[in-house]
């Protein structure tokens, strides 16, 4: 029992009694200390408590509370009406209210007497601690309960007034009302007010809801407690404290909160009131979008042409729809996960997409939906949320990003503490120019497979798949060239020697086959040959289970001339930008798929003797250099034979953790919410990394791969790295890069600039 801010002079407390405050009771003390005028204030324990009800009126303990008691009384007044709070170290829900105006003890012997309203209205507060969330019983080895607080304060006798020490839209210095801006209080003393707000922000470091009184001509400070703000005035208000010297460059890093950046990154739902969502998924892809229902890429292209908004809506997406989806303002699909096409896709792009919606069922003859209870025809207007996973009827009001000075001056600061490289996931000139405005070092993931997504280049590789030998397939393949050769000149040239990681052919070959019978109809007149036919050779290249099956390595193995083709089209793009740009190209050849040493010394060498043949050598602009993509666990564990056939080692984090756990990605939504509400698993591994499996095989590979060959790069580029939990995870590694989406390298920016948050 002690004072946090006595009546006749400043707060001095011992280092256990500051560890001992807690909630409103630090920023009544902190005020105190910093010396601004507040409310008589005294704390006392729950131990302490006990043990004062139970002393006999006269004993020393009951005497040494009287005497705390007297801290609240200013010199040569009488004893004040006094009110009791509560000071819990997080919010509970059920704490006892403020008790007010309780009359002082008239008598030693009522000072402690639970029959008298003093006593009374202490025990009911720390009777209420009994109730809500049990935030004193963590196992640290003592009874924490005994340490819970109770303040006892000098009532004033002016109503108190509520400020914000800061706007919670835009960040801006206070005092403000808790309600509406033009109805501040007119204080007497506008300037004491202001100067609270900088002392109480000073203090917290937060935007704080403060109680305060004019008492006497001052301002008195009685409580605080901290308020939700946006992330646009969270940036201004760390701005604004490096610039008022209150923080560091370093502090106003660590104290963002990196998954709050998704906010000014992509447009969301007005804060107005919404109606109920009809529906919801995943929010894969953040931000949200309105606009028509539409069923297919050659709708959702018209909708563009004509300058209006639309939402892909389709049970799954695949290659085929790439055109589509580019065109939507955002994507919903019954199926998928956070790894899936639709949500890889939208998320280079910048578009918001929901998947999962199980509710969701499409009728494209007739061209209606039905979404959870509702039935919606094509061109009827809805809103997803890609960060919340919800679906509405209706075009509802958006506010739209604004990516201001605040956030391109915290990244700058967060870049220079920053020890890892943030890379991006692209494969296209226009994704790359986004990447680097929003702060890539290079790409660690070039799907090559992704420049394949065009009408006409679709015609082109089905022709190689549907290719009867080797000489027909290489002839498709030579069409193939030309194509490829273009893209990366321009991902060279727009790059400018920065390092970009370029992922042979991997995905199974039976996502760019056709899926639907219009699908087969042109395919098979593309092709010049009968549907029929066409239509038994699928079923004969049909597997069981693809993505176990013929893709990654595999795939340059069985088939070197598709491995001829992708090396030749890359020295071709390579070239091309060095002779028409005069740029240098900086290459890393990634093999995917990998499970041992012997697959990735085989196509290494068939790589180098590629680049032989096509009279490649190691030159200041053209540098290449061979490494692997590490996603089966197989690959983890001998990860000292790999490493010494590879340059550098690149974690796909994504299907690692689908082949360390044995859940299909897409099919996982269907029970990891009901995992996560069971409490068997704490998060999807999807989206935040599996620390103890997933993990500790990270952990294993770049271990043993480092003492096989300590040259060797690290990166991760699965989609875990534009977690936040995650890349803290990934600060504490070995890791020389990760890459991302483009839209998530602010997160990954600052993230790895705050690995101890």
């Amino acid at each position: 029992m002690f004072a946090i801010a006595p009546a006749n002079e400043r707060p001095h407390l011992s280092r256990e009694q500051e560890r001992l405050i807690a909630g409103k009771a630090a920023w009544i003390f902190a005020m105190a200390k910093s010396g601004q005028s507040v409310c008589p204030t005294i704390c006392i324990t729950r131990k302490a408590w006990e043990a004062v009800k139970d002393a006999k009126p006269g004993s020393s303990l009951h005497t040494s509370w009287i005497g705390v008691l007297f801290k609240l009384v200013p010199k040569g007044m009488e004893p004040p009406a006094l009110v009791v709070r509560t000071a819990a170290r997080a919010h509970m829900a059920g704490l006892a209210r403020v008790r007010g105006k309780i009359e002082a003890p008239k008598k030693e012997s009522d000072a402690a007497n639970t029959a008298k309203p003093l006593g009374r209205a202490i025990d009911r507060a720390f009777d209420s601690y009994l109730h809500g969330t049990p935030v004193w019983t963590m196992d640290t080895g003592r009874d924490l309960s005994l340490e819970q607080i109770v303040l006892v304060q000098a009532a004033v006798a002016e109503k108190p007034i509520a400020i914000l020490t800061r706007d919670l839209s835009t960040g801006e210095l206070g005092p403000f009302s808790t309600t509406d801006k033009s109805q501040l209080h007119p204080f007497k003393n506008p300037m004491a007010a202001k100067q609270l707000c900088r002392r109480m922000d000073g203090v917290a470091g937060a935007h704080m809801i403060c109680l305060v009184a004019e008492q006497n001509g001052e301002l008195l400070f009685l409580s605080a407690r901290p308020a939700q703000a946006s992330i646009s005035a969270n940036l201004e208000a760390a701005i604004d404290r490096v610039s008022n010297g209150d923080w560091t460059p370093r502090k106003a890093v660590s104290a963002i909160d990196p998954a709050q950046l998704p906010q000014v990154l992509h447009p969301r739902l007005s804060g107005a009131k919404r109606v109920a969502a009809l529906a919801s998924g995943l929010g894969v892809s953040p931000g949200a979008a309105s606009g028509a229902i539409v069923f297919s890429s050659e709708d959702a292209s018209r909708y563009r042409a004509r300058g209006k908004d639309c939402i892909l809506v389709s049970v799954e997406t695949g290659p085929s729809d790439i055109e589509g989806m580019q065109a939507a303002a955002g994507i919903l699909t019954a199926r998928g996960g956070i790894t899936s096409h639709a949500a890889v896709i939208a998320r280079v792009t910048g578009k918001p997409c929901v998947a999962s919606v199980r509710s969701l069922s499409i009728d494209v003859d007739l061209q209606k939906v039905q979404i959870g209870e509702r039935e919606i025809l094509a061109g009827a207007e809805i809103t997803i949320d890609g960060s919340t996973g919800e679906v509405y009827a209706g075009a509802l009001p958006l506010t739209q990003p604004h990516i201001g000075g605040n956030l391109r001056t915290l990244l700058d600061w967060a870049d220079g503490s920053r020890t890892i490289a943030v890379r991006t996931n692209v494969e296209t000139e226009e994704a790359a120019k986004v990447a680097l405005s929003f702060g890539a070092e290079g790409i660690g993931l070039a799907r090559s497979e992704h420049m394949f997504f065009s009408t006409e280049r679709m015609v082109a590789l089905r022709r190689m798949i549907f290719s009867q030998n080797d000489h027909d397939r290489k002839q498709a393949l030579d069409g193939l060239v030309e194509y490829q050769a273009d893209d990366y000149a321009r991902l060279f040239s727009t790059m400018d020697g920065l390092p970009i990681t370029v992922r042979l052919f991997d995905p199974p070959l039976h996502e760019f086959l056709p899926r639907t019978e219009d699908e087969l109809e042109d395919t098979a007149s593309s092709l010049g040959i009968d549907t029929k036919r066409l239509r038994n050779r699928l079923e004969r290249m049909a597997e069981v289970n693809p993505m176990l099956g013929h893709r990654g390595c595999r795939l340059a193995i069985s088939h070197p001339e598709i491995l001829d083709m992708q090396i030749r089209a890359l020295v071709a793009g390579a070239r091309a930008a060095i002779e028409s740009n005069d740029t240098n190209v900086n290459l890393e050849i990634m093999v995917p798929f990998v499970s041992s040493a012997r697959e990735v010394h085989w196509v290494r060498n068939k790589i180098l003797q590629l680049m032989e043949r096509l009279s490649v050598n190691q030159t200041d602009s053209f540098k290449f250099s061979i490494g692997t993509m590490i996603e089966l666990p197989r690959a983890a564990l001998r990860a000292h034979e790999i490493a010494k056939h590879v340059d550098f080692f690149s974690f796909g984090t994504n299907d690692l953790t689908q082949t360390t756990f044995g859940i299909s990605r897409d099919d996982a939504p269907a029970f990891l919410a009901t995992y996560q509400r069971r409490g068997l698993y704490d998060a999807d591994p999807f989206v935040t990394i599996d620390k103890n499996g997933v993990g500790e095989l990270i952990e294993i590979a770049i271990r043993r791969g480092k003492e096989a060959n300590p040259d060797l790069k690290i990166g991760i580029c699965g989609e875990h790295a534009g977690d936040p939990e995650s890349l803290k995870y990934f600060a504490s590694l070995d890791v020389d890069y990760v890459s991302c989406s483009p839209f998530r390298l602010p997160i990954a920016r600052l993230a790895l600039a705050q690995p101890e948050r």
